[in-house]
């Protein structure tokens, strides 16, 4: 395994408005490598954002923070704030397993049907460029019903 380090870029916005606004959060992407290479990502994407609210941004300001910045834009009735963080990710329960070469080639073995041959229950998940189900593991499942 590498000694690189994986940094999670979180935005978290202020969405809908009046009294039913509230904060959403998601990781918009990973970077691999230094702390300060992942705020340099962060910043530019920072820079770019256009959050959907307020409609008529009346004034613009972009913040640093210790761990990332604040974008505060305000509307002509109230503000909307944006977080931006870098953090570091210790753990992610969807992340694809990545297994070391073995020194030695294995004994060829019994092929294993390719995923579209399996059924789907023993298929693995298909995931998107962040390593993200695409379809999520509860959906389906009975007892949630």
């Amino acid at each position: 395994m590498t000694g690189t380090t994986t940094w999670g870029l979180v935005v978290e916005t202020t969405v809908g408005s009046a009294d039913r606004k509230r904060t959403e959060a998601s990781v918009v992407a990973h970077v691999e490598g230094t702390r300060e290479e992942a705020l340099a990502e962060l910043e530019r994407r920072a820079r770019a954002h256009q959050p959907a609210h307020p409609l008529s941004p009346k004034r613009r300001r972009l913040l640093r923070d210790r761990d990332g910045f604040l974008l505060v834009v305000d509307g002509a009735w109230s503000s909307f704030l944006t977080r931006f963080t870098v953090a570091e990710l210790l753990e992610d329960s969807a992340a694809p397993v990545v297994v070391e070469a073995p020194a030695e080639p294995e004994p060829v073995t019994e092929e294993e049907p390719p995923a579209e041959a399996r059924p789907a229950a023993e298929r693995p998940p298909e995931l998107d460029e962040d390593g993200v189900p695409v379809v999520p593991s509860w959906l389906g499942r009975p007892d949630l019903g």
